[in-house]
């Protein structure tokens, strides 16, 4: 517990540094966000020549365009910007893709984004983000207390603060994936909380007269060795998806390998030592628990 007097003030200094970034520098939306059109192909020659269909789709005029390997060495993922002049723009641009790649390629898939479907995408995408929040918010009161409330929300929206951050800082395209790696890092993160609230919990009705910095510290010790392995063992999988996955999940699993490292570090760092900052004392917690205690008493002297 001691340490909170460096993680709360390195905490607070990245998640400010993520905000500023994130209003300055601004998120790499991809195009299911800012709209544009997706042409999965696959090439006649295998390996593909990434730098050649690059270099091809450069002289068409179609302003950004992204080309990245996709799934096998002949397959090939192009992504184009949102064209000026709407749909017919949007559908031009295709038209100009397949008449210069016509004869050398294969293609498998094309998915054209508009503007207003992108933009219902980001409010959908971040209408689902607040959502869950407000649910785990509620469901951890009822659960728990306030204090445990309020800390396992704060620590969760500074992890996905400094995830969005890391999107910043890095210029990761930010797609409908991502999101989805935030929803899950959010998952993660409050399971590994509230696994040592509980245990928390457990301890303040166990050791009624115990400070409650030593009894915030047992309770971390006793779900160390848990909350490393159950980290390591999905940071293994983790890695192996980026290392093997390919291109197309590489961002998405970069996230999620970054929100497990600051998931388990705010259980540990920021969750427990919150409490003590909302003021939690064992007589706070035990109140409850005394009430608990005095039921089972009386219904255990009551009268069959």
């Amino acid at each position: 517990m001691w340490l909170r007097r460096y993680s709360f003030p390195l905490s607070a200094l990245i998640a400010v540094a993520s905000i500023v970034l994130f209003f300055t520098v601004g998120l790499n939306f991809g195009i299911d966000f800012k709209g544009g059109t997706v042409i999965e192909m696959k090439t006649n020659e295998s390996p593909a020549d990434i730098a050649q269909i690059r270099a091809d789709l450069g002289t068409l005029d179609l302003g950004d365009v992204q080309v990245q390997s996709f799934g096998g060495p002949d397959e090939v993922l192009v992504r184009i910007q949102q064209q000026d002049g709407g749909e017919p723009a949007q559908q031009a641009a295709v038209a100009k893709v397949r008449s210069s790649f016509e004869n050398r390629v294969e293609f498998r898939r094309i998915e054209v984004v508009g503007p207003r479907v992108s933009g219902e995408l980001a409010q959908a995408g971040t209408i689902a983000v607040i959502s869950a929040l407000v649910v785990i918010l509620f469901y951890i009161w009822f659960r728990f207390e306030w204090q445990f409330a309020i800390g396992a929300i704060v620590t969760t929206i500074n992890d996905i603060i400094v995830t969005v951050g890391l999107f910043v800082v890095l210029q990761l395209e930010f797609s409908l994936s991502s999101i989805a790696a935030i929803l899950t890092i959010i998952g993660y993160s409050l399971n590994d909380t509230v696994v040592v609230y509980d245990r928390i919990r457990e301890n303040l009705r166990r050791y009624k007269k115990m400070a409650l910095p030593e009894l915030l510290d047992r309770s971390i010790n006793e779900m160390l060795s848990r909350t490393v392995m159950t980290s390591v063992t999905t940071l293994l999988a983790l890695i192996a998806l980026y290392i093997f996955g390919g291109e197309v999940i590489r961002t998405f699993t970069l996230a999620m390998i970054f929100g497990i490292v600051i998931g388990t570090y705010s259980s540990i760092f920021l969750a427990a030592p919150m409490l003590i900052f909302l003021n939690l004392r064992p007589g706070g917690g035990q109140a409850k628990a005394d009430k608990e205690d005095k039921e089972e008493d009386d219904s255990a002297a009551a009268p069959a």
